[in-house]
């Protein structure tokens, strides 16, 4: 039986497991319910693809959107994997060509969206076969308190109930803790096997600007992308079409996609973006795009997103090759009002949960001092702990020089205790800049001593001012409609006119700020393009994205070193056996022929074992301990529990290395000594490389926990 190691490598293309996927694929093999957090790009659909074709049985997948089934078939089939879709996009024939498929055992992996799963025709297709693997995708949809409930997801317990001997995986890019239990008592998971990637993406550079002429900041933007895949999102329908029609006019690739578009154009727009036809999509925030493309190169905000949660899944869907993308946030205050008005409309615990993520996207636009990977890893529940990530607007961007803002500081803050502490920003501003308008009339703040006392700045330099402040320590934010109050320290500043330290904005240049961006690995960029036209061309033969071929990544590997056999091609991340016999031949012609005419010559490529196993984790924690270091002593020095040890170690032996018959192993075995017996023997008829054969051998009576620790004792002595 293959491992998931030679089927990643052999099927997919790739050398090595990403974080947390070799963990979740174990589990998953060993038969336990698991939800696993991932980022978008992190491999989630490894993470079931993989035991799919290790399993034997069906693998059934739950999605909730019917082009990235789509798209992940197709992705599937281009690797040789047998996989189907059953959803309302399909002609009644292709839909029972399908389920014959599933009854057959033809197919590997079944993609169905929530609504079709709980139909009485699949259960009795389903009832039919082995059920081995529920994966259900987009978990963040079952709980109420994720950023796209759906009703229907809650109902995927009734399915776990009437097939109870398959496994159940969860996935999601976006849940906070909350998310993530209420994911679990809902599909009644144990509170272990819970994997949490870290939610930092790298390759992101995240930068967000004051709006102050989006169209002309939109365009600027977009010259420095020329050619290259992007998406922008915007709040309303109108501005979508509005703005997508204004860039084809300038000469820009773009499209538009909302609800509001009929089926068929909504459709040929979006496939258009997939296949390379058109660069730019320019789509409402609030209509969820579906799309696995992996070569975007940059997300656009031109209006504010609704919650940090829904912003990080939208900027997730750049880079999700790897290689280095860009998401820009256009913030405004009249978008800050808009949002306000329609959560306005809302009531009760809606309205309550609606301000409160408006609060969060807010603060975390308006913070021009702290990274942004900050407060954005923490609403998820994780510590960034890196002062500077060298790819943010502010971790970039020299910190501009402070000034004495004590006046101005002192005139804020007594106009914000001359009103009572109970309104906004806007209202203070308007209070200082001598408004006439119905609010400040009609509260008779017009007679207070700081009315028009503050007209040598703009409403942005107050407002800005304002910002700073909060951050400061200085104000209290509070409340759905952001009331600001006094601090001790602001009280102590007023008393003692303490000196403050800041910044007065200038006209419009705080919104210039422009990082620096990660730099992409050297390749040759002539030959890049000629193998993305080679791809294009294929593509449209077999009428798939292009991306199905060869992702961007693969095809800058090939233009960086040169490959010019087939061996060496298999080394290029992507190349897996059934790509390099589809189309090897292919790509080698046009990146010899290039070579030759330029007179380059192939460059080395290190494989994974030529790069040394002995750097890999496993290697040293194997290492240390046949040099005489203890279980207990390794826990303590990589701070993990005995499991990732017993793992590790596993690893290592599994690699071929001998491993020292520890004394230290066989007192954390919990089992009596003729268990232990039948369970060496159980091993040393089925094989160490599977776990659950031997559990089920043994009538379950011995735990996976133990299992793990006797084989290794097994592997120590072989």
């Amino acid at each position: 039986m293959p491992t998931p190691a030679f089927i990643l490598k052999n099927t997919f293309g790739y050398d090595t497991f990403r974080l947390l996927q070799r963990e979740v694929i174990e589990n998953v093999l060993a038969g336990r319910d698991t939800l696993a957090i991932m980022p978008t790009g992190g491999g989630k659909s490894l993470c079931y693809q993989i035991p799919a074709l290790i399993l034997d049985g069906l693998t059934v997948v739950v999605s909730p959107l019917i082009a990235l089934m789509k798209d992940q078939v197709e992705q599937l089939r281009a690797n040789g994997v047998p996989a189907v879709v059953l959803n309302s996009s399909l002609s009644s024939s292709e839909y029972r060509k399908n389920m014959d498929l599933v009854r057959n055992g033809a197919a590997k992996l079944l993609y169905v969206a929530p609504e079709t799963l709980l139909t009485g025709r699949i259960f009795s297709l389903l009832s039919q076969i082995n059920l081995a693997l529920l994966t259900i995708d987009e978990a963040h949809c079952i709980s109420e308190w994720g950023h796209d409930f759906r009703p229907e997801y809650r109902q995927l317990l009734n399915v776990r109930q009437r097939y109870p001997d398959a496994t159940c995986l969860a996935l999601t890019a976006t849940a906070t803790p909350r998310v993530r239990t209420d994911i679990k008592f809902s599909l009644e998971f144990s509170q272990s096997n819970e994997f949490v990637a870290s939610f930092n993406r790298e390759n992101l550079f995240i930068e967000v600007m004051p709006k102050h002429d989006g169209i002309g900041q939109t365009i600027r933007f977009l010259e420095g992308f020329k050619d290259q895949s992007g998406i922008i999102y915007c709040f309303s329908r109108r501005q979508v079409d509005e703005l997508a029609a204004y860039l084809a006019v300038k000469g820009f690739s773009a499209r538009p996609y909302h609800a509001g578009l009929e089926d068929a154009e909504r459709k040929a727009n979006q496939e258009a973006f997939i296949r390379d036809d058109t660069q730019i999509i320019v789509a409402t925030i609030a209509f969820g795009m579906g799309i696995n493309k992996p070569n975007v190169r940059f997300v656009i905000h031109y209006d504010l997103p609704k919650s940090i949660e829904g912003y990080y899944q939208e900027i997730g869907r750049a880079g999700r090759d790897g290689l280095p993308a860009h998401c820009l946030l256009l913030y405004s205050y009249s978008d800050v009002a808009k949002l306000r008005y329609f959560i306005s409309q809302k009531e009760g615990d809606e309205r309550r949960v609606a301000s409160q993520h408006l609060d969060a996207i807010v603060r975390y636009a308006e913070d021009e001092i702290n990274c942004r990977r900050k407060p954005l890893l923490a609403y998820f529940g994780e510590t960034y702990a890196v002062e500077n990530c060298k790819n943010c607007d502010n971790c970039t961007t020299a910190p501009a020089a402070l000034t004495d803002i004590t006046i101005s500081a002192q005139k804020f803050l007594s106009c914000v205790k001359r009103t009572g502490e109970r309104f906004g920003a806007g209202h203070i501003t308007a209070v200082l800049r001598g408004s006439k308008n119905k609010r400040v009339l009609r509260f008779g703040h017009d007679r207070l001593s700081t009315y028009g006392i503050g007209e040598e700045l703009t409403q942005k330099q107050w407002m800005h001012l304002s910002r700073q402040l909060v951050q400061m320590g200085y104000l209290h934010q509070n409340g759905e409609y952001r009331t600001l109050s006094l601090t001790e320290k602001a009280l102590e500043a007023l008393r003692n006119r303490t000196l403050i330290m800041g910044q007065i904005m200038e006209g419009e240049s705080h919104s210039g700020r422009v990082g620096k961006r990660q730099v992409e690995m050297a390749y040759n960029h002539g030959l890049f393009a000629l193998l993305r036209e080679k791809r294009k061309s294929l593509a449209d033969v077999v009428n798939v994205p292009p991306y199905v071929i060869f992702p961007d990544r693969t095809l800058i590997e090939m233009s960086a070193y040169y490959p010019q056999s087939s061996d060496s091609l298999l080394k290029i991340s992507g190349v897996g056996q059934v790509k390099l016999n589809r189309y090897g031949e292919v790509f080698l012609d046009v990146i010899k022929a290039y070579c030759e005419e330029k007179g380059f010559q192939e460059k080395h490529k290190e494989s994974r074992r030529e790069k040394g196993d002995s750097k890999r984790r496993y290697m040293i924690v194997g290492e240390m301990y046949n040099a005489g270091e203890s279980i207990q002593n390794l826990k303590e020095r990589y701070q993990v529990g005995t499991g990732t040890i017993v793992s590790h170690l596993t690893r290592f032996a599994a690699a071929g290395n001998s491993l020292r018959n520890g004394d230290d192993l066989q007192p954390l075995i919990s089992i009596s000594a003729d268990q232990q017996k039948a369970a060496v023997q159980a091993f040393e008829e089925l094989g160490t490389d599977y776990l659950k054969p031997v559990f089920e051998k043994l009538n379950a009576e011995i735990c996976y926990d133990d299992l793990k620790i006797i084989r290794l004792i097994a592997l120590s002595q072989q």
